[in-house]
């Protein structure tokens, strides 16, 4: 396992296996059948939505439970400006833009709360969101949400709406991956983990634990939106259902499966977040939320680092069954 582990941190080695996935990415649409296409560009919207959580809950160490209205904002901004005929360009921008600006103000607040102060502060978005999405009617489309097309195919590409549904959704999703990749592992990243582990020895070394956790929390925020913009473009239609508290609970769940203060834990989690509902609700849909709550509570008891911990923790496991193979034949050959 140690020479594995050791083969993998090989630089030639990860840029191959990253050339293969990103072939496999870029040939899968056009193997793939529609409902599998669909399925993929899903897993993208949500996975990011996961990430930004991710920022907050895993990086951070704040608790937030309002991820999901910036998702539905990002989702309503993309459908307006679509439905204005705005340049897609444009729309995108304003998409991450402004979840952004109300992330930034919403987090000047609760930045400063802890624990369950900053949970509540974050629970009434949702919450206030779902109302708010059906008063506004005239831009919202009220209870019954609003339409918007916007990925149909170029005709010069000859591809179906599912397959370039995939491509948008994919390729916006690696950029958004690459970007919070490069942040958390600079020199903010490290300002995060710090602040997180101790707020005292982060004031002490310089590192302003309020600047950081709203500059975390604006970032997430950021992250939700482009999550909105990849619903829509997957979708076509969001409504005030699209940021209930509900879905809110399931991104936390799907954080936690996949692996808090992870960057694969978060394609895990949007892995799960899309799956488990689909394959539980073919078979019956009854028991869905039933299935959710075991696997978070299998997950919680036998990974508590989530699914991204699941190598580390058989990297730990082999490297103990020597050692007690070792002292097992030391207490036979010596015995007191």
């Amino acid at each position: 396992m140690a020479k594995l582990a050791s083969f993998f941190r090989n630089r030639w080695v990860r840029l191959a296996i990253a050339i293969v996935i990103a072939a496999a990415l870029l040939i899968a649409p056009l193997e793939l059948t529609p409902f599998s296409n669909q399925t993929v560009a899903r897993i993208a919207v949500y996975a990011v939505a996961v990430l930004g959580l991710n920022l907050v809950m895993g990086y951070t160490g704040q608790v937030s439970l309002g991820q999901i209205f910036f998702v539905g904002l990002g989702a309503y901004v993309a459908a307006f400006g679509v439905n204005a005929g705005w340049n897609i360009a444009v729309v995108f921008v304003l998409s991450f833009g402004i979840p952004g600006v109300i992330g930034l103000l919403v987090s000047l607040a609760a930045a400063r709360l802890r624990g369950l102060a900053i949970a509540m502060v974050t629970v009434a978005l949702p919450i206030v969101g779902v109302p708010l999405a059906k008063r506004l009617s005239g831009v919202t489309g009220g209870s019954e949400g609003t339409s918007a097309t916007f990925t149909t195919p170029p005709a010069w590409t000859g591809l179906a709406v599912d397959q370039w549904q995939y491509y948008v959704c994919v390729v916006i999703a690696v950029v958004a991956f690459a970007l919070a990749a490069g942040f958390v592992r600079g020199r903010y990243g490290r300002a995060l983990a710090i602040v997180k582990s101790n707020e005292a020895v982060a004031a002490s070394l310089g590192i302003s634990p309020y600047k950081y956790k709203v500059l975390g929390f604006t970032i997430a925020s950021m992250f939700g939106g482009v999550s909105g913009f990849l619903y829509l473009a997957a979708i076509g239609y969001t409504s005030p259902e699209t940021m209930s508290f509900q879905h809110s609970i399931d991104l936390v769940a799907a954080t936690i499966v996949g692996g808090s203060g992870s960057i694969v834990g978060s394609i895990l989690g949007g892995i799960y977040y899309v799956l488990v509902p689909t394959v539980t609700n073919s078979i019956a849909s009854s028991t869905t939320e039933i299935v959710q709550g075991i696997v978070v509570l299998a997950i919680l008891i036998v990974l508590p680092g989530g699914l991204a911990s699941l190598p580390r923790v058989l990297r730990r496991a082999t490297r103990r069954s020597p050692q007690k193979n070792q002292h097992t034949e030391s207490t036979e050959r010596h015995p007191s």
